[in-house]
């Protein structure tokens, strides 16, 4: 715990945990308005990778307001009160660093990664951008413009667009299913005053997280926040909650693409689930690799698809487990059929005790590798503090997956595939009535 006077004033609360045997440890920190720092020190590197996360994403949108997230994630890189929008982009470059940002569904995150003498010019340039931005008229016109072409790039790419179909169709009018990019008609119409009034209400200090990993001093970081960020105290508003209709669901959009891409989905289980980790267990045994069961089916042994595999979107309150598939017209009935027809074996025939533990190796395996890099530790702080409140060691997540049973996978899949829940999403040429009947 810090002792100074200033630090007694700003830190609210601070947590400490060992999650390494090597020394890695993780921090947290609340100043008294609201915003959370958290970091987990590696002292074996000489990196910083820092992110500044807001919980606000596409699906906090109105319909008026869809792409304005991911068009303030643009804007705020093209100039504030200091600099340029060249002076941002040389900032951290000209010092060997890096910045980027993402928008999702349900965060937007502004990024960079620095070596640890630079923390402070990153955490300068950091706060410039996310609390002084201008957001002039002219820029705004021509980011816009920008982001069309985006748009239009995307809706040209059919293993992209499959998944704004899918998500359109398995959420039917919720935000959840509205493009992240918006459209472009939405886009160009978007007054400035919408798009300053949205931020002014989401970018709060009670619903933002700064997080840190590499090679960081907590106390030094919270520091540095303190004197460089100047969020407005309270909390974003409260998004949408989710809602599904409960009923199977089939869109076909024909085009004359080469391809046929079908995504094939159920409701999953949310990001605080007890069930997550059985959830990644699950979909890593149907397609989490070229050993899994849907690549082996479908593309080793029937050659129906060059890709297939099964991932999960975890969201604060809900879940989707999903399959996607790029096949040929003449073969859309089969390959959808392999699908459910392994779901249901899942569902009703426990893995053999030798499965289970050859899965759990590659689980606990691929996190591992994952943690290697600070950017991928620096975006678990800050997910897991948005979502969950709270910060799971590697340590306390392989342990999850080491009590993951037969059983407990069975009994998932059993509630996960209930085909009177199914969406199936098909973008690409498809024959008339291909999947009349599918699921009964």
């Amino acid at each position: 715990m810090a002792t100074g006077t200033a630090e007694r004033d700003l830190a609210v609360r601070m947590n400490l945990r060992t999650s390494s045997p090597n020394g890695d440890t993780y921090k947290k920190t609340r100043l008294k308005n609201g915003l959370r720092v958290v970091t987990e020190t590696i002292p074996s590197v000489r990196s910083i990778s820092i992110g500044v996360w807001v919980d606000v994403g596409s699906r906090s949108e109105t319909l008026k307001e869809n792409g304005v997230s991911h068009l303030i994630e643009h804007m705020l890189f093209k100039g504030t009160r200091q600099r340029s929008a060249k002076e941002i982009a040389s900032a951290l470059e000209s010092i060997g660093g890096s910045m980027n940002a993402f928008t999702s569904r349900e965060q937007t995150c502004y990024t960079a990664r620095v070596l640890d003498e630079h923390l402070e010019s990153a955490i300068d340039v950091l706060s410039d951008i996310t609390c002084r931005a201008t957001l002039t008229p002219f820029n705004i016109k021509r980011e816009k413009q920008v982001i069309a072409e985006e748009i239009k790039e995307s809706q040209d790419n059919p293993s992209d667009r499959i998944y704004d179909i899918f998500a359109e169709t398995f959420w039917n009018g919720h935000p959840l299913g509205r493009p992240i990019l918006g459209s472009q008609e939405n886009l160009l119409g978007m007054p400035r005053r919408l798009i300053t009034g949205y931020l002014n209400r989401h970018y709060r200090a009670d619903s933002i997280v700064i997080s840190a990993a590499g090679s960081v001093s907590h106390q030094r970081l919270v520091r540095l926040v303190r004197k460089y960020f100047e969020f407005p105290t309270g909390a974003s508003p409260a998004a949408e909650a989710a809602s599904y209709s409960g009923q199977p669901k089939i869109h076909v959009e024909n085009d004359d693409n080469q391809q046929t891409h079908i995504c094939i989905g159920h409701p999953g289980v949310p990001f605080d689930s007890p069930n997550r980790i059985t959830s990644v267990a699950l979909s890593t045994y149907l397609g989490g690799g070229m050993s899994s069961v849907l690549f082996q089916k479908v593309r080793e042994q029937k050659g129906l698809a060059y890709a297939v595999y099964s991932y999960n979107d975890f969201y604060r309150d809900t879940g989707i487990v999903n399959t996607y598939i790029g096949t040929d017209a003449r073969h859309v009935r089969q390959s959808v059929d392999i699908v459910l027809k392994e779901y249901a074996r899942v569902a009703k025939t426990k893995l053999s005790s030798e499965k289970l533990d050859r899965l759990k190796a590659q689980i606990k395996g691929q996190i591992t590798l994952g943690m290697e890099s600070t950017s991928s530790r620096m975006s678990r702080l800050g997910r897991q503090e948005l979502m969950m409140g709270r910060f799971s060691s590697l340590t306390q997540i392989l342990n999850e997956v080491d009590k993951v049973s037969a059983s407990s996978l069975t009994e998932l899949a059993r509630h996960s595939f209930d085909n009177s829940k199914l969406t199936i999403a098909v973008l690409g040429p498809a024959e008339a009535g291909a999947l009349d009947g599918i699921g009964h």
